[in-house]
């Protein structure tokens, strides 16, 4: 039996981290703010961090996404030109808590999005529960899940079934009153379900990620900078926060003292509007992209005489599933192959450029080598070419090379580049570069918040030392971090390092 102070991690599912920092020191976090006080808190950073996708996945599994090969929710599937939803599900990457199979210690997890529950170990797990939704899902495997499976009947007669609470881009000022009361509900009702299970037993190794905070954020980001007359949702994002810091705050009074408690937030917020129909405007109008000639088709001729408008209209009464079939269509019939050399994979706010390289690609017609760097070097110095033309600045925050992220062994199914556009609080329907205008019409889906390219991580405990602000810590450092705190081994899979400096071993060990 390990001498380990038990562990508890308590998470804002894209927790803004100069909010939480802010809002702690103003007194409206009560309970991050004790925290603060005790240990030490930094921003999370790193390669993992350059999309919003999977960022749980890699802070609890410690193995990055240059390994996985996971970035989007949409991605192209290997060797072919189908488009495919991709999710952390089935992927090898099991999280700390895995190494605990086998063992006497117990484990509390709650709602840890993407990560499925373990089989093999003591205590309980509830997936799904209460996560955050861009839309209500009709997928079996995002039902909600438990170990042990009657855990999850003895929730729906205790708790009634969970709250779907899918964000909604056009809804007006009501509408987001009552998405803020039930959001407020969910935190409240979800709060007391982890209690319940919590306050059994005495468990080693507990993990709770509460979902308001990233669907809050985006529904109520439109209201966080309003300068004009206060109402109900002036402070919406902030009052969910608070009341997420409050449920904390009272799990943690149940017995655990003597915890070492992390609060973590995957990836922070910013203004920021979709870039995906310019993302393929760069490719299409500079020549990289080659559309294909006309030809007849029913299809075809619709998009060419139906405003787009009207298609729009029409597209929001089809399932999630007919439409990314409609996109998968268009993009495989909508490009000249054979004459690309590299092309965009639809996204909505970064962009993911892949060069159409041969060998990998099934008509591929960039050689590897030299001609394929002199690709990815044009393509970087047109973007940085790229300017808004109603300030003159440039459009493109960064460009980032799969290698130099992860490394010459990175997984093939990643995208050649990250385009990183320069967050902007307004709708851009037009890009310059020297060799013509880019232009983008206004998406279904254009909410004005994206996530920022840092999370948040603080904690304090009988296993941490009192630092204060320190530098940024590396999203894959944390996982080898807690097994330390747990005194356990840290799997080879686990590249990160022990942040021997911030924490002491379960023994009492500098």
């Amino acid at each position: 039996m390990s001498d380990a102070a038990p562990l508890v991690i308590l998470g804002f599912d894209g927790g803004d981290p100069d909010l939480l920092l802010r809002w702690a020191q103003e007194g409206q976090l009560p309970t991050l703010a004790a925290v603060l006080q005790r240990g030490w808190w930094a921003n999370t950073g790193g390669p993992d961090l350059v999309t919003e996708h999977g960022p749980w996945l890699h802070m609890f599994s410690g193995i990055s996404r240059g390994r996985l090969g996971y970035y989007y929710f949409r991605q192209l599937k290997p060797g072919t030109y189908d488009l495919h939803l991709a999710t952390g599900r089935g992927l090898n990457a099991p999280p700390f808590w895995a190494t605990l199979q086998g063992g006497d210690r117990k484990v509390a997890i709650f709602d840890v999005p993407e990560v499925p529950s373990v089989a093999g170990l003591r205590g309980v797990q509830l997936t799904n529960w209460s996560v955050h939704q861009g839309w209500v899902s009709d997928d079996p495997a995002d039902a909600p899940r438990a170990e042990p499976p009657e855990l999850l009947d003895e929730a729906r007669r205790i708790f009634g079934t969970r709250l779907d609470i899918p964000e909604n881009s056009d809804s007006d000022f009501d509408e987001d009153r009552r998405i803020y009361h039930r959001l407020l509900e969910q935190v409240s009702r979800s709060g007391m379900l982890y209690r319940a299970y919590v306050g059994r037993h005495r468990f080693d190794v507990i993990v709770i990620v509460f979902a308001a905070s990233h669907t809050g954020g985006h529904q109520f980001w439109k209201y966080h900078h309003e300068s004009g007359p206060k109402h109900e949702l002036t402070h919406a994002v902030r009052d969910i926060y608070a009341a997420i810091d409050r449920e904390m705050g009272l799990l943690l009074a149940h017995g655990l003292a003597d915890a070492n408690v992390v609060v973590v937030s995957s990836v922070g917020m910013q203004d920021h509007y979709p870039m995906g129909g310019l993302t393929e405007a760069f490719c299409r109008r500079l020549g990289y992209q080659v559309s294909p000639p006309f030809a007849p088709s029913l299809m075809g001729y619709a998009r060419r005489v139906v405003p787009e408008r009207w298609r729009v209209a029409v597209s929001r009464h089809f399932s999630r599933a007919r439409r990314e079939r409609l996109l998968a269509d268009q993009f495989r019939c909508g490009t000249e192959w054979s004459r690309t050399t590299a092309f965009a994979i639809p996204s909505s706010y970064s962009g993911f450029l892949r060069v159409n390289l041969r060998g990998r690609e099934p008509q591929g017609i960039v050689e590897p080598g030299a001609e394929y760097e002199a690709v990815l070097c044009r393509l970087e110095n047109d973007l940085r070419q790229l300017t808004d033309p109603d300030t003159g600045e440039p459009a493109v925050q960064r460009v980032a090379r799969t290698r130099a992220l992860f490394g010459d062994d990175a997984n093939p199914a990643l995208p050649d580049l990250f385009v990183i556009w320069k967050p902007l609080a307004r709708f851009r329907s037009r890009l310059v570069h020297p060799a013509g205008e880019l232009v983008q019409s206004r998406p279904e889906w254009c909410r004005g918040s994206d996530h920022s390219q840092q999370g948040f991580v603080a904690a304090a405990g009988p296993g941490m030392r009192a630092r204060g602000r320190v530098a940024d810590v590396a999203l894959m450092d944390l996982a080898p971090t807690f097994l330390a705190l747990l005194n356990a081994p840290v799997p080879q899979a686990m590249r990160g390092t022990v942040r021997r400096e911030l924490v002491r071993q379960a023994s009492g060990t500098v």
